[in-house]
């Protein structure tokens, strides 16, 4: 399917502009707004409302004030408007892959695999609502009853990043729905429309005023500053960097919120003598180059061993350079452009450090010249461990390789690092693939595959990579408070 401008001035008209705030969309408090641009082209694509901290904190009162009686909906209630909103979604995926693709940069082919995944959280969550549960059991001593609960933490405030605009956004709020709880949700400036879009199908789904508000805004600090210190908001939800994660968990320590925290992450992508050379070929190109390796799962660091490192090594330059890289709307464009220049800055500034530092580039290694935030696919050899880009995350298409000798090396190469989200491993033995699901350092373990992230798993990281889950049956945890009931013991006095 070819995309006109017509289509993207059609989709863009579509589009809400405004910040929504207890079941109304409405201007910012002082009339501010603010530009978002189409990283391919530099161009903006929408002019929208900039949230104020009057704004933020109106967000705040409509989600306190609704909070309970939402809570006290019955669980079905809530999962058939998250069935419903999962239905919204797909039925406009074409809508929701252009928004992102426009925004964000990402080709189309992978926005559409974004709406399936994030679409598929609401319909995940929609069967998880009426599964909460507690227990009734008897004390031991034999002298009361001991009944536990479970009950919706109350407000949230979500803070969402960039990179994948609409699957960060529902695999928070769908819990957040089905456990319950009224939130308040801050989308990455950089790609809020597609948060804006999912509001307006979520309220046209049947939520309820007030259960999701939505602030963007060009100051994210001073809006959201001050609701970490109210003390109606219960729940902090973060997805970002180590560095922003860290003053998050700080400044919520005042009022002792419950924090989530999906962070950075280093990920190691191991390849033994022993592996299917062509299918970690393939792990790798799914594991790095997803979403243009803008992501916090990509593989980091490549580790291979020493024996097969020559023949992987070019057959992954062969099938990075096939890569075509192009405005996402393009029908031949596998990779996108970076989010923004700083972004591209910093991810030449690590394969100049690693070239300056000893390592071999063995392709790109370049950024694309012309409009919009494009470089070029770049593998990178012979990477010495003391380079920046083998400890500093790189979001972009770069691929670092190194070689190892042993398995107890690989491992030590792996967990040589401040993060702990995921890792991957390519091996035919069985019994090795064992050993480092319990001898590597991370919350996600991908043995022969380059994909972890699934709606029925529990997403989230160890060490520096973070606090908490999101998704599978854990995820809904997340959004709840347990209570105990003692009961005294009914045949007290028989």
């Amino acid at each position: 399917m070819t995309i006109t401008a017509k289509d993207e001035r059609a989709l863009l008209a579509r589009v809400p502009t405004g910040l929504f705030i207890g079941g109304k969309w409405r201007d910012a408090s002082d009339g501010g707004t603010f530009n978002v641009e189409d990283p391919s082209t530099g161009e903006v694509l929408l002019k929208i409302a900039d949230a104020t901290p009057a704004d933020g904190e109106a967000a705040l009162a409509a989600a306190a004030a609704a909070q309970r009686d939402w809570a006290r909906t019955a669980p079905r209630f809530r999962a058939e408007i998250l069935r419903t909103a999962f239905e919204a979604v797909t039925a406009r995926a074409d809508d929701f892959a252009l928004l992102m693709t426009l925004e964000m940069g990402k080709p189309l082919a992978e926005a559409r695999g974004e709406v399936a995944y994030g679409a598929e959280f609401l319909r995940w969550f929609s069967e998880e609502t009426a599964r909460i549960a507690g227990r009734f059991s008897t004390a031991p001593d034999g002298n009361s009853r001991l009944l536990v609960t479970k009950r919706p933490v109350g407000p949230c405030l979500f803070i969402t990043p960039w990179n994948f605009p609409l699957a960060m956004a529902t695999r928070k709020i769908a819990p957040a729905i089905a456990a319950g709880c009224t939130m308040v949700l801050k989308p990455a400036g950089l790609t809020p429309l597609t948060a804006l879009l999912f509001a307006e199908v979520l309220q046209e789904s049947g939520l309820p005023a007030g259960v999701l508000n939505v602030v963007q805004t060009t100051s994210p600090g001073a809006v959201t500053g001050p609701l970490i210190k109210d003390a109606r908001l219960r729940k902090l939800s973060f997805t970002g960097s180590t560095g922003v994660g860290r003053r998050l968990i700080k400044d919520a320590a005042d009022q002792v919120l419950r924090v989530s925290m999906e962070l950075g992450g280093n990920a190691p992508f191991l390849v033994f003598e022993d592996a299917d050379i062509d299918k970690a070929v393939d792990g790798a190109m799914l594991a790095k180059m997803r979403n243009g390796g803008e992501a916090c799962t990509a593989a980091n660091r490549i580790l291979v061993h020493e024996s097969v490192a020559e023949e992987f090594t070019a057959k992954l330059i062969d099938r990075m350079g096939a890569h075509t890289v192009a405005r996402g709307t393009e029908p031949a464009s596998k990779i996108g452009p970076l989010v923004d220049e700083g972004t591209r800055t910093k991810v030449h500034e690590l394969v100049t450090d690693a070239l300056d530092v000893g390592a071999t580039l063995a392709l790109g290694g370049q950024s694309v010249d012309g409009l919009g935030y494009f470089y070029e696919p770049t593998v990178l050899t012979n990477v010495p461990p003391h380079a920046r880009i083998m400890h500093e995350e790189v979001f972009g298409p770069v691929a670092p390789i190194a070689t190892f000798a042993t398995e107890a090396e690989a491992i030590q190469l792996a967990n040589d690092t401040e993060f702990g989200l995921v890792a991957y491993a390519f091996t035919r033995d069985l019994y090795r693939g064992f050993r480092l699901s319990e001898e590597l350092e991370v919350g996600m373990f991908g043995l022969n595959t380059g994909i972890v992230s699934n709606p029925a798993a529990p997403f989230g990281g160890v060490k520096q990579s973070g606090i908490g889950r999101e998704g599978g049956l854990e995820g809904i945890d997340e959004y709840l408070e347990t209570r105990y009931v003692g009961i005294a013991d009914p045949f007290g006095d028989a």
